[in-house]
């Protein structure tokens, strides 16, 4: 059952993704971890929309989540093609970025969990130093089986906010799993410890503006051009959806 919590919503390929600015989702947010309200928000781009297709125990996991949002250029597309815009594309870093920032301005505490042991002893390292303010209330990396100690050090600490950057579709399914352990907020956010720790370069601010980051990591890392294949899929299967809408 879908239990997302804003009114404005538009369906992408069975997907209802948030309709608003990245500002007004922010304060949102914010209002939700003061008040410590249990909070599951899904960042979705055309990969995981087609994914959760062909996956319907992953589609009908992440569409029971509080929020999905765009994070993707193809889903701001994708709305256009079916004549329900998106007010704004929200990327899953930029909003990780953002709370990092509120959250030391506001004395939060966050728990990390993801990407490589190196890395997360790396973003150990790059959080207290450029948010002196926000408690670490614990870090893991990605690689683990046995998921219980985590949960159990986070229901110790029961932090505010919850990262979990191992990719789709497992940090959805751990958080569904596990968010049980915590009223806060919690989020996936694929690589986006890699990226802030500089171990992955983020694409340069006019790629961005072009909405071509995809294309800079295709350059950077050739091996990824094989993801690229999803994306015709995707929109064929879009274009197909909004033919079936207006016939």
């Amino acid at each position: 059952m879908n239990n997302q919590s804003h009114s404005q919503k538009v369906s992408i390929l069975g997907i209802p993704f948030v309709n608003t600015t990245e500002t007004a989702f922010q304060n949102v947010l914010h209002e939700k971890i003061d008040q410590r309200v249990n909070t599951f928000v899904v960042t979705a781009n055309p990969e995981i929309v087609m994914y959760a297709k062909e996956h319907p125990a992953y589609q009908k996991l992440i569409t029971s989540a509080n929020y999905i949002v765009a994070d993707g250029i193809g889903i701001v597309i994708g709305a256009k093609m079916l004549k329900t815009p998106i007010k704004e594309r929200i990327t899953g870093y930029d909003l990780f970025i953002h709370l990092l920032e509120w959250g030391n301005d506001n004395h939060k505490s966050a728990y990390f969990i993801g990407a490589k042991a190196d890395v997360i002893r790396k973003l150990r390292k790059v959080v207290e130093k450029n948010y002196p303010d926000l408690q670490i209330a614990g870090t893991h990396d990605g690689y683990f089986g046995d998921d219980r100690n985590i949960v159990k050090d986070v229901r110790r600490t029961e932090p505010d906010m919850v990262f979990v950057a191992t990719g789709y579709p497992k940090q959805e399914e751990f958080i569904d799993k596990n968010r049980i352990a915590s009223n806060g907020l919690w989020m996936g956010i694929g690589g986006s410890f890699d990226v802030l720790t500089g171990t992955v370069k983020r694409a340069p601010k006019s790629w961005q503006k072009l909405h071509l980051e995809w294309l800079y990591r295709v350059v950077k890392e050739p091996s990824r051009i094989g993801r690229l294949m999803v994306l015709p899929r995707y929109l064929w299967q879009v274009f197909q959806e909004r033919f079936r809408k207006h016939s």
